[in-house]
């Protein structure tokens, strides 16, 4: 079962988009100038509240979950 991380080999601040490349299995770089595309078109704010966020939400690769 294919399951959303951040990743922990691939990472320049919190993994995120490192593990949305291994998710989607494109190159992480796409996925970086993606979110850096669409931060800056957003005016910054929105876009770097959603990277944290999504840091905040994703579990890190080789965490378990808790409670089930």
């Amino acid at each position: 079962m294919k399951r959303l991380y951040r990743s922990r080999k691939d990472r320049r601040i919190l993994g995120v988009c490192g593990g949305l490349a291994e998710y989607f299995e494109v190159d992480p770089t796409l996925i970086r100038l993606a979110v850096a595309v669409t931060t800056v078109l957003t005016g910054f704010v929105p876009g770097i509240v959603l990277y944290i966020l999504a840091g905040v939400i994703m579990p890190e690769e080789g965490e378990t979950r808790s409670g089930s």
